[in-house]
């Protein structure tokens, strides 16, 4: 289901403008879609209130949680069943944040990663989108959105900016702190200088290498990554929001001293964040991640060098928090027959 669906339905059930703000927002909290409707002040229409039971369900069937694990960091990882009984994956992260999935798997098939392997099965309404953010808030305080998850945004783009517009609106999120991620396509850089609410924006970099990232992201477009870059520094410099960098560390592909050079070639002086995100064990897989050791000496001597990095440290690392993992775990259980 689509947003503007939504909407539709509301006003054919006899909601004004008002009335339709208060139960978007009450759903955006993830408060009971009735919350205020019962209050004097609200006055809302009979017809709207008769209505209500069977909107409120329709709303509540977007997505449930099927299932999910706590990590020891104050992260958890949620298996979304949406409405067709296909799953996507919603992380919680600390301390106010939630990731969520844009599609049913990804057609970009990055060899690192785990919903990659699956391909693409479908596209996510904008509904079932902010869905995830309403069931994150139902659950801990959400100040931060990253379309990060399941999917690549940009295949999905018309649900993914309607979905980031009410939710910079009516959800009431800083319009910096949602976080539009991309392996990088030119449509992004036409479309989101001009929507409403304009998203920060993550690059999937991984590689100053054109051949290797092409091997890695073996389906993202061919665009090199100094025109990435180049890209990414005119849509910051337009939205004074520095372009947040990805890079998964992956031990002897991308950790060389050689990578170290050609970054600070490529993000010495830019406005931007290079974010080293140790890769996550994907089960099946035989990457690694360098050592901790490795890693920080990286990020220490980038930094000495005029580029702003961060090691992140990946959230759910003891719940195996790399996407996919979870939705791969519970489709195995089903071919074995387990419940």
């Amino acid at each position: 289901m689509r947003i503007q669906t939504l909407r539709e339905l509301l006003r054919s059930s006899g909601a004004r403008p008002q009335h339709e703000a208060l139960l978007l927002r009450a759903w955006l909290r993830g408060l009971p879609l009735d919350t205020w409707a019962y209050k004097p002040e609200s006055a809302f229409p009979r017809q709207m209130l008769n209505a209500l039971p069977a909107i409120s369900a329709a709303v509540a069937g977007l997505a449930r949680v099927h299932s999910g694990q706590a990590g020891a960091d104050d992260s958890a990882r949620l298996l979304v069943e949406l409405a067709d009984g296909q799953t996507v994956e919603t992380v919680l992260l600390p301390p106010a944040g939630v990731c969520v999935s844009t599609q049913v798997g990804c057609a970009v098939g990055c060899v690192f990663c785990m919903t990659g392997r699956a391909g693409l099965l479908r596209q996510l309404g904008s509904a079932e989108i902010v869905a995830q953010v309403a069931l994150a808030r139902a659950r801990r305080e959400v100040r931060r959105v990253v379309f990060m998850g399941m999917g690549e945004p940009a295949h999905n783009l018309d649900n993914v900016l309607e979905a980031i517009e009410l939710l910079g609106t009516e959800g009431g999120i800083g319009h910096k702190e949602l976080v539009f991620s991309t392996v990088g396509d030119r449509r992004v850089f036409e479309r989101l200088p001009q929507a409403a609410v304009r998203p920060a924006l993550a690059l999937s970099l991984h590689t100053s290498n054109a051949a290797l990232r092409a091997e890695l992201l073996p389906r993202a477009p061919r665009i090199d990554p100094e025109e990435l870059v180049a890209l990414g520094e005119a849509y910051a410099r337009r939205t004074t929001y520095p372009i947040q960098y990805q890079w998964t560390l992956i031990k002897g592909v991308n950790d060389g001293d050689d990578e170290l050079r050609a970054i600070v070639r490529l993000l010495a002086g830019k406005y931007a964040v290079l974010n080293f995100i140790p890769y996550n064990t994907v089960e099946g897989l035989d990457f690694q991640r360098p050592s901790a050791e490795r890693a920080a000496e990286m990020a220490r001597w980038l930094h000495q060098r005029g580029v702003l990095t961060k090691l992140r440290r990946s959230a759910g690392q003891d719940i195996d928090g790399g996407c996919g993992q979870l939705r791969a775990r519970r489709i195995a259980g089903e071919l074995r027959g387990e419940v």
